[in-house]
Parts: C-alpha cells; structure tokens; sequence
C-alpha cells in the first residue's frame, strides 16, 4: 500500500517537482530571470502554446493526435485578418474566426471517425491542406495592418494580445478562463467521463453506449477552436497575419501534455498537467534565452526533456 501511495505520488506531483526545480536552477544561474517582468512575459507567451496543448490534451485523451493545428492556427488567422481590412468589426472577425477554426476541427474528426482514417495520417492530410490554404489566401505574403487606427475595432484586437487586466496579461487571464471551464468539464461531467473513456477503451465505451464517433469529432472541432483562439491572440501581438504563422506548434503542443503526464496511448492524464507542461517549455524556453544557450542547443535540450517524459510515460 506504501509502495503504491509513492507511486502515485510520483507519476500526479513529478513534472511539479520538475518545474519548480527548473525555475530555481536557471534562477540561480541567472539573476534577469527571476523578475516579475520577466515572469509575466514568460506568461504571456505561454499562453499560445498552452491554449494549443489545452486542446490537443483532450484529442490525446480519446486516444488521438491533432498535426494540423498550427496550419488551422495560420488559415484562421489569416481569414480574421483579412476580414478587418475588408472594414468587418474585429468582434465579428473574431468570432467567424473561433467558428471556422472549430468547423476545420470537426471536418478532420469526421475524416478521422467516418473515414476510418488513422489520426496521424488523416491530420498530417489536414496541416499540409490548410497550410496550402493559407498560402493561396495570403498570396504568400503578411496581411498586415490590422491593429492600426484608434477606433474601436483595432483597440479591441489590440487589448487582446498586449493588454492587462489587474497588472496580468490578458492572453493570461483567457488562459486560465479555458483552464478552468476544461478542467470542469473533464472531472465533472458525464462528457468529461466519455472521453477518457473513450482513450481508455473505445470497444468498451461503444458497448457501454457511449458513442464514441460524436466524443472524437467534438474533441477535434475544439482542438481547432483552441488553435484559432491561439491565433487570435498572435494576431493582436504582432498586428499581422503571417502565412508560415504555427509552423511546429503541435510539436510543443504534444511535448507539453507529455510532460505533464498526458499518456499518448490515451484514457489517462489530467489538463493540470498539461498546464505546468506548458510552463515547463515555457521556462526551458525563456531561461536558455536569458543564459545566452544558442537556439541550435535549445532544440536538443528540449529533445531531450520530452524523450525523458515519454519513456517516464512508458514505465507508468
């Protein structure tokens, strides 16, 4: 019983422990990096990757995986950019955006679940075909433009990215709004109890009654939610919409759950998790910027540290 109360310790407080440990070593190795500046900055570009992996965690519950959510990121971003130039209201512009980056979701879900098509390859088919999307949207070339002027519309967008609400970032308060409604959603709620049971045994679930065909296309359709929500938030920041925008971020998405214990086999793992996986990249990220690590070794840090969580993931 002992045994087994440590183990659990272990696999729910581990990447905590991880965290907490990343911050005080790197704050050691460098006084910029401990600031409350720096921190909030950290926050704030945290928040991308963190909406990202929030929706990716729910389509590697059911046993899933989502390539194609940089490339909806990047086509969503486009089109809402595109429609404030056209003179539509950056709410509305908005909010076609959310709606379409949904629909995007929910088409690969239905490719995925009618078409019998493995996750991987039916996502892969998805990044590549709206990525091209965005090419021929965009001409290939940065909508830019879309946070200038002093009326409404362009203070909106702008608020969105670089304001602050109580001396926090926005992109951190609407982080920790998806945080919480997710998290209910998962621990308290029949459909939270769908999709784990879907991952964990989707043969099981089907004869359970739950139909698990609607629990993977809802998944995916928010998974391209999230994706536009992050690209919305980028698109305020940088006041333009740039055709290659998302390139790799399902790949910290992935590392993200990972390290936060989201088991990639599916049925198990918790969005706290992936929280503080998010702030896990998120620290490696800024602390290597700060000690001066070149970007090339970066990569092979961070290679490293997601190697280490699965095999972790693996031996649970």
């Amino acid at each position: 019983m002992k045994d087994r109360f440590k183990k659990i310790n272990i696999s729910e407080f581990g990447s905590l422990i991880a965290l907490i440990a990343l911050i005080v070593g790197i704050s050691l190795l460098s006084k910029n990096f401990a600031t409350v500046g720096n921190f909030l900055s950290l926050l704030r570009q945290s928040s991308i990757n963190g909406l990202i992996a929030f929706g990716m965690t729910l389509v590697i519950l059911t046993g899933g995986i989502d390539l194609s959510v940089g490339s909806i990121l990047a086509f969503t971003t486009a089109i809402a950019a595109k429609l404030i130039l056209m003179g539509v209201t950056s709410p509305l512009a908005i909010l076609i955006s959310l709606l379409l980056g949904a629909i995007f979701g929910f088409i690969t879900g239905f490719i995925i679940t009618k078409g019998r098509i493995q996750p991987f390859i039916a996502t892969l088919i998805s990044m590549t075909v709206f990525r091209g999307l965005t090419l021929i949207f965009s001409n290939g070339k940065p909508i830019s433009g879309v946070t200038r002027g002093e009326d409404f519309s362009a203070a909106f967008l702008t608020a969105i990215g670089k304001g602050t609400i109580l001396g926090v970032p926005t992109p951190v308060w609407i982080l920790i709004i998806v945080f919480i409604v997710l998290y209910f959603l998962l621990s308290n709620t029949t459909y939270g109890r769908k999709i784990y049971s879907t991952g964990s045994n989707e043969k099981a679930a089907s004869l359970a009654g739950i139909n698990t065909v609607r629990t993977k296309m809802s998944v995916y359709a928010i998974s391209g939610f999230m994706s536009a929500l992050a690209g919305i938030i980028l698109l305020s920041r940088l006041g333009s919409a740039q055709p290659t925008l998302g390139s790799g971020y399902e790949l910290d998405a992935i590392a993200a759950g990972a390290l936060g214990g989201i088991s990639l086999s599916g049925g198990r793992g918790k969005i706290t998790g992936t929280l503080i996986g998010v702030l896990i990249i998120a620290v490696l990220n800024n602390g290597l910027n700060i000690i001066g690590v070149s970007s090339y070794y970066q990569d092979v840090i961070k290679g490293i540290v997601i190697l280490i969580a699965v095999l972790s993931d693996k031996e649970r």
